[in-house]
C-alpha cells in the first residue's frame, strides 16, 4: 500500500541505514545465532555505536533525542524476516521504565549503556504460576533496614541469558497483592541466577530463560520508581508495548506474504505455476488486503501515540487485529508452499513457528478482547 506521508525524508534515511546493518550484520550470521539459541553480545554494540538502539533517549545520555514512535516502527520492520533479535524489547519495551520511572542518577547510569548496547535490558514479570495476572505473582521483596531483599523466581524472559540489567516484578506488601514493586537487578549480584535457556517453538535465536532470586539485596539506588505503585506503571507503559508488538506481528505478516509470492510465481504444478491457480489468487488478495488495513490501523496508531492520544483500547485493537492477522497468513502462506512449507530450511516455517507466540505475548488476545469489551460495556 501507499504510506505517502507517514515517513519523511528522514526516516527514510534511518530505515535505508538499518536494512543495510541488517544485511551485512545480521542476515548472514542469523542461522548460526538460531542453532546457538541466542544472538553474540557483540551484534548489540555494533547496534549501538551506529545509533540504532534506544533512539528516543536524550542526547544527555547518549542518544539522538528522537521521540518519535516513527523510529521504532521501522526497526520492527525492518526485522520482520530476522525474527529473533530482540531490539525493539531492549529499546522500546524496558528502556522507557528507565526513562519515565528513573531517577536521575539511574539514567546517568544505565541509559547510556543500553543505548550504546554495552548493558542488555530485561524486565521479568512472568512466574511459572502467574502469567497475565500481574496480581498473582509471587516473588516478592521484603525491606530490611536500608535495602530490599529479594525472593522468587520469573520464567520466559526474554533476553534472559544475555542481560544485564533486568527489572523484576515484585510484592513489596503480603496484605495487599496490588503493592507491587519494580527492582534493577543488575549482573553479579549475589543470590541472582540464571536457569536453564528454554526450549521453544519460534523465536529460537533470542535467549529466553528461567531467573531466580534467592535473598538479592537490593539498595534504594536500584529501586525503580514507587515500591508500591509498580503495578501502575506496568499499565501505564503496556500501550507502548502492544503498539510495538502489533508493529512486529505486522512485518512477521508482511514477511511471510513477501517470501510466499515469488515462490508461487515460481513453483508449477499440473503444468502451470501454482500462481495461475484460483485459489492461490484469492488467498494472496486476502491477505494483501488484510496487511494494507492493518497497517493503515497501526500507522494511525503510531500518529495517535506520539502525539499523546493513543488510548489502551486502540492499542489492544491493534495488537489484537496484528496478532491474529501474522497466525492467519502465516498458516495460508505456509499452505501454498505444500511440503516444503513444512521444512524448517525454508523461511515460511520459521515465521510460522515465530507467529504462534504473538498471539500469547504482550498479552494474550483473551485479555485484549476483555480490554476492549469493558470499555464498550460498562
Amino acid at each position: 500500500m501507499n504510506r505517502r506521508g507517514h515517513f519523511e525524508a528522514e526516516h527514510e534515511m534511518f530505515r535505508n541505514s538499518f536494512r543495510e546493518f541488517v544485511r551485512n550484520e545480521i542476515a548472514p550470521h542469523y542461522e548460526q545465532w538460531e542453532r546457538a539459541g541466542v544472538v553474540p553480545r557483540e551484534i548489540w554494540k555494533t547496534a549501538g555505536s551506529l545509533g540504532f538502539l534506544c533512539t528516543w533517549a536524550d542526547e544527555a545520555y547518549g542518544g539522538a533525542g528522537c521521540r518519535d514512535f516513527r523510529y521504532d516502527q521501522i526497526v520492527a520492520e525492518e526485522m520482520g524476516h530476522t525474527a529473533g533479535v530482540a531490539f525493539g524489547l531492549h529499546s522500546t519495551v524496558v528502556a522507557p521504565y528507565l526513562d519515565r520511572l528513573g531517577t536521575e542518577e539511574q539514567k546517568r547510569r544505565l541509559l547510556p549503556r543500553a543505548v550504546k548496547g554495552e548493558a542488555i535490558l530485561a524486565i521479568a514479570m512472568t512466574e511459572p504460576a502467574a502469567g497475565s495476572d500481574l496480581a498473582g505473582i509471587e516473588t516478592h521483596a521484603e525491606l530490611r533496614g536500608g535495602s530490599w531483599v529479594l525472593n522468587g523466581s520469573k520464567t520466559f524472559v526474554s533476553n534472559g541469558i544475555n542481560a544485564d540489567v533486568v527489572i523484576v516484578a515484585a510484592k513489596t506488601d503480603p496484605i495487599n497483592p496490588r503493592a507491587i514493586g519494580l527492582f534493577l537487578v543488575e549482573s553479579g549480584m549475589p543470590g541472582f541466577d540464571r536457569g536453564r535457556k528454554l526450549e521453544k517453538l519460534g523465536y529460537h535465536a533470542q535467549d529466553t530463560a528461567e531467573l531466580f532470586f534467592r535473598d538479592v539485596a537490593i539498595s534504594c539506588a536500584n529501586v525503580l520508581g514507587d515500591p508500591r505503585r509498580g503495578l501502575e506503571a506496568l499499565k501505564s507503559l503496556l500501550v507502548d508495548e502492544r503498539l510495538i508488538a502489533a508493529c512486529g506481528s505486522l512485518a512477521l505478516a508482511h514477511a511471510a506474504f513477501d517470501v510466499t509470492l515469488p515462490y508461487v510465481t515460481e513453483r508449477k504444478a499440473f503444468g502451470q505455476r501454482v500462481a495461475d491457480f484460483q485459489n492461490t489468487r484469492w488467498k494472496l488478495a486476502e491477505i494483501q488486503t488484510e496487511l494494507d488495513v492493518g497497517q493503515a490501523f497501526v500507522d494511525r496508531c503510531v500518529v495517535d501515540l506520539n502525539a499523546g492520544a493513543l488510548t489502551p483500547e486502540a492499542a489492544a485493537e491493534a495488537k489484537l487485529w496484528t496478532a491474529e492477522l501474522a497466525g492467519r497468513a502465516t498458516d495460508a502462506c505456509l499452505q501454498l508452499f505444500g511440503g516444503y512449507g513444512y521444512m524448517w530450511e525454508y523461511p515460511i516455517a520459521r515465521l510460522y513457528a515465530a507467529a504462534r507466540v504473538h498471539r500469547i505475548w504482550a498479552g494474550t488476545s483473551e485479555i485484549m478482547k476483555e480490554i476492549i469489551g469493558r470499555s464498550l460495556v460498562k
